[in-house]
């Protein structure tokens, strides 16, 4: 069975952040996406693949177009829809359903929102999909730790607990289809 290195890395700073962005398509500001470009620059890649939305689709373009690869846009790459938190702060949400949330989104998703489980659904599609050669993901913490936790056969709660994603951050992997996958590398 032939391997292949997979490349997650999370989109760079949204224009405004600190808010609950999942489906809501915010623009990335001008230092996340270099930041993006920057991490990006020595991986040997063979395909791109982004979330269709701009602040992951924005450094994906300036990435395949200095790479000279073509780019794949697929929406199962999207964050966890927040429903009716989306766009919003933390601060702006009943603190008690939010903890709620995060201690089990599987039995407390947000009003009118995406549960893990139906993320996790999503981007196994998603991975199943990808093509077995050095691929870069431009995608989202949400998407990225679904990814993770289906890669590695780690549960929710490892798979958010164990790894810092902050914004730009690239996390890589050695995959074996249908088998596992091994961490190679987080760089935040």
């Amino acid at each position: 069975m032939q391997c292949f290195d997979l490349h997650l890395m999370r989109h760079g700073a949204p224009e405004v952040p600190h808010l609950m962005l999942g489906r809501t398509d915010a623009r990335p500001d001008a230092a996340g996406v270099a930041a993006c470009r920057a991490r990006a620059a020595g991986l040997a890649v063979e395909a791109i693949v982004a979330s269709d939305l701009t602040r992951a689709l924005s450094p994906a373009q300036a990435i395949a177009k200095e790479k000279g690869l073509s780019l794949t846009i697929d929406p199962r790459w999207r964050e966890l829809d927040f429903g009716a938190w989306d766009g919003l702060r933390p601060d702006e949400i009943d603190p008690a359903a939010l903890g709620l949330f995060w201690d089990d989104p599987d039995a407390s998703p947000p009003p009118h929102g995406e549960s893990w489980s139906a993320l996790l659904a999503r981007v196994t599609a998603a991975l199943t999909a990808l093509p077995p050669r050095p691929t870069l993901v431009v995608a989202h913490g949400g998407s990225m730790r679904a990814a993770l936790a289906h890669l590695c056969k780690v549960d929710r709660q490892a798979a958010f607990g164990a790894f810092d994603l902050p914004y730009g951050a690239l996390l890589s992997l050695r995959v074996w289809p249908g088998a596992a996958a091994q961490v190679t590398g987080l760089t935040a």
